[in-house]
């Protein structure tokens, strides 16, 4: 369902983009609105699909995930059949974090978070019998840059 957002709306966005656990009367506060009309556009948003889920941000390195891989991925074969289990398998590896079918010349991009280069050569085993795949390049994350979540409303 496709809704029209007002500014107040988009303010509400950008302060639980920020902090989702902020209280009902600290949204409003925030929003320039009363609790009950605060709440009743969150709960609007909320089954329109604007907001489809609330989650906590984790720390990788604090959790021992320190590496991410970008891996490009191409492939010969374009059918239903052989994306259904390439994606079943890839999308089914906990470490795949983020998962994209592309134009140009990479097919398929994922972003994978692991502990370290032994646990991406495991990860690589597994990402490899899922289906049979024409090359499978990896790079390796120097540094993060800029890392959000927030999108830009």
């Amino acid at each position: 369902m496709q809704i029209v957002l007002d500014a107040i709306d988009r303010r509400i966005l950008r302060e639980l983009q920020a902090d989702a656990t902020l209280a009902i009367a600290e949204l409003a506060e925030r929003a320039g609105l009363s609790q009950t009309p605060c709440w009743k556009r969150v709960k609007r948003l909320t089954e329109a699909g604007v907001i489809e889920r609330r989650v906590a941000i984790l720390d990788r390195e604090q959790l021992d995930l320190g590496l991410v891989v970008f891996v490009s991925i191409r492939t010969s074969r374009h059918d239903e059949e052989w994306l259904d289990a390439f994606a079943k398998g890839a999308g089914g590896l906990p470490e795949v974090v983020e998962f994209y079918r592309m134009s140009g010349e990479t097919d398929y991009l994922l972003k994978v978070v692991v502990k370290d280069i032994a646990a991406y050569d495991s990860f690589y085993k597994r990402l490899i019998a899922a289906a049979p795949l024409q090359d499978v390049s990896s790079s390796f994350a120097m540094e993060q840059i800029k890392f959000t979540t927030a999108l830009p409303i």
